[in-house]
């Protein structure tokens, strides 16, 4: 029988539904039952694509002996971490206060008051790795819950007053904004510092792609000339190219490698994942001129389109690692199923994609490319077939349900991409994904949902929802130059500002939002960029556009409290040092004046040209409800271009050779 979870929307909701665990999902009903019966809260945090959230599963809440011992002594809830944010945020916290570590599946025991007092992540069937059983932690908690309450509640003070201290801001804040540009620089020796000059990027293993730092060494690199800030990035983003973290068939970066040389991929893949790495492969081709990493960020978003977009436009949160029950399955081959597809040898084919008898992953291969990239493409075709003869194995499961904050990172990546690479059906995706988003995960007050899938919204929107939103829009209008997606980008930084502010940056949740045992404020960035930073990143750019200098200082309020944490800890701190970046650079802001369309407008574009400008900011059009448009007129009857650099105008210009010298 079905248990409470069957009614939720959330596929990793849905896949608890018909465990023998009596679950119930996060709300009054489950808490209520505590308190009547004063029995503790076991909550169960994960996500639909999460490995090890499964064994757990498997082992645990699918055995009839556990789920007794659950329903009896416990009342248990079970949280999709990608729905809820906010409370994976707090409990991760006290789980990381109790272990000094962290991850998913995130176990943690609460009071009825939502107090936690015990935590860890995977707890096995059987006691090993050296840790118990789930069964026997259980039954220990049952006994000190029946004989040493006191000693758990007092426990459970002590980590409220942890997680309460943790919303603070970040101990080596309050650092002038003159030491900006030593922050900036901090960051880049440390990143420099700490790189793997072997493999690229950063660490041993597992290893993650860090994109916001590809990012930042992107921008330090067009700021001050340093060809190594370059280099940095250019070895890591060609190393993942290569290996087997990038689908070399079907596009798209699976999560992260598990040793150091980017081979074997963690198979899942999030859509945050994606939405970053496409654009910083974008932004590199701007940089280099170099083919392969445009052909990467053109494989990812077809990708996207391909596989994890719903036909009202959103986009799917994320595909699992299994399928058929095993780990990658549905990514390795054997030489032998290479030849059956190509209907005899295939030497050159594996000697390029490194595919032997032995394999490289349990007998098997991922493929991974070791040429050239003209070989690349002369394989191209091989590749087609490859991927064709793929399609007919039983794919991934999909997690199809659509969350704001990430389809906003995605839209700025499509809408990016759009107009580099004169991709129309890139533009289609990026506004049939933003009008889905203002229409059907907006309330009719202008509030945002979090998470969508079948025709329904729910969950009250957080700021990271409110701040990529906005990020993707503002993308979005520098691509099309519609002004309703500059209005809607400026309406939900206005409702960040009514409902989210404190004094120097902002809550994870709106003023009016469910009160939890503390009101979470997260500052640090993780795989995603943390909603403070992107909210101090969209500022900026609205203070430009808009010409409303509030913007920018709310902005540096935030980059001030941070202050020079970001550059002792870069890969924690990424986007806000993309955002200070931003801060200290000399900005050039374009309007030019005249119908979007027209002949001598699009010239004044296409003068524009396509490189790497992460501070050019351009307006177009005859609005003048857009202010960088306003006061602005047309000479004799043209499309005029007004080009101000550093808060200081330039003579207005007709002619496109005239702007693109002056640029």
């Amino acid at each position: 029988m079905p248990n409470r979870l069957i009614a939720e929307s959330s596929p990793y909701l849905q896949q608890h539904a018909h465990n023998p665990v009596d679950w119930y999902p996060w709300g009054d009903e489950a808490f209520a039952k505590a308190e009547a019966e004063q029995k503790p809260v076991f909550v169960s945090i994960g996500y639909s694509t999460c490995h090890w959230c499964h064994v757990m599963a498997h082992e645990s809440f699918e055995a009839a002996e556990t789920a007794n011992i659950l329903n009896t002594n416990f009342v248990s809830i079970k949280v999709d971490r990608e729905e809820r944010p906010d409370l994976d945020y707090i409990y991760m916290g006290a789980v990381h206060a109790l272990t000094g570590s962290g991850g998913w599946p995130l176990s943690v025991f609460l009071t009825p008051d939502k107090q936690p007092f015990y935590g860890g992540t995977y707890f096995p069937k059987e006691p090993r790795y050296g840790m118990p059983s789930f069964t026997q932690l259980l039954l220990a908690l049952v006994e000190a819950w029946t004989e040493r309450r006191d000693e758990l509640l007092a426990g459970g003070q002590q980590i409220l007053g942890i997680l309460h201290r943790q919303q603070g801001l970040p101990a080596a804040g309050n650092a002038p904004a003159s030491a900006a540009s030593e922050t900036i620089e901090r960051a880049y020796r440390a990143l420099r510092q700490q790189f793997d000059k072997t493999h690229g990027g950063w660490g041993s293993a597992p290893k993650f792609p860090q994109p916001m730092a590809l990012e930042f060494l992107l921008r330090y690199h067009h700021a001050t000339g340093d060809h190594a800030a370059l280099a940095l990035a250019t070895q890591t983003l060609e190393a993942m190219a290569r290996g087997g973290i990038f689908d070399q068939l079907g596009g798209g970066f699976h999560r992260y490698t598990v040793d150091a040389n980017w081979l074997v991929p963690h198979f899942e893949r999030m859509l945050y994942d994606n939405a970053l790495l496409a654009r910083v492969y974008l932004h590199a081709w701007q940089v280099t001129a170099n083919p392969l990493f445009r052909a990467v960020a053109e494989e990812v978003l077809d990708y996207v389109q391909r596989e994890m977009t719903d036909a009202g436009g959103g986009f799917y949160a994320a595909q699992d690692a299994d399928s058929e029950g095993e780990e990658g399955r549905f990514y390795l081959w054997t030489p032998g199923e290479i030849q059956a597809v190509f209907g005899g040898p295939a030497e050159r084919f594996l000697a390029l994609y490194g595919v032997t008898e032995a394999g490289n992953f349990e007998g098997k291969n991922i493929l991974t490319f070791n040429g050239i990239y003209e070989d690349r493409e002369a394989l191209a075709a091989a590749r087609r077939r490859l991927f064709d003869a793929r399609e007919q194995r039983p794919h991934p499961h999909r997690d199809e349900k659509a969350l704001t904050a990430w389809n906003g990172l995605m839209l700025a990546a499509f809408a990016e991409a759009a107009r580099a690479f004169e991709r129309a059906d890139y533009r289609r995706t990026a506004e049939r994904n933003a009008a889905f988003l203002l229409d059907a995960l907006s309330t009719a007050d202008g509030r945002l949902w979090r998470s969508w899938k079948d025709g329904q919204a729910r969950i009250s929107g957080f700021l990271e929802d409110y701040a990529n939103l906005s990020e993707g829009l503002l993308a979005l209008y520098q691509t099309t130059f519609a002004p309703r997606w500059y209005h809607a980008a400026h309406r939900l930084v206005e409702t960040i500002l009514a409902h989210f502010a404190t004094d120097a940056g902002f809550y994870d949740t709106a003023d009016d939002a469910e009160a939890l045992v503390v009101r979470p404020r997260s500052t640090q960035d993780n795989a995603t960029p943390s909603g403070n930073a992107m909210a101090a990143t969209v500022l900026l750019k609205l203070a430009r556009l808009s010409g409303e200098p509030r913007y920018a200082e709310i902005a540096q309020r935030s980059l001030d409290a941070i202050g020079d944490i970001a550059g002792q800890h870069p890969l924690s701190f990424a986007q806000w040092l993309i955002a200070l970046e931003s801060a200290q650079a000399t900005p050039t802001e374009v309007a030019v004046v005249g119908e979007v369309q027209a002949a001598d407008t699009q010239a004044l574009l296409r003068a524009l040209g396509d490189g790497y400008h992460p501070h050019r900011l351009i307006a177009v059009g005859t609005d003048d409800t857009l202010p960088l448009l306003r006061h602005r007129p047309m000479l004799d009857g043209q499309a005029t271009a007004y080009v101000c650099v550093g808060g200081t105008c330039k003579p207005a210009i007709t002619q496109a050779e005239a702007l693109k010298q002056l640029l």
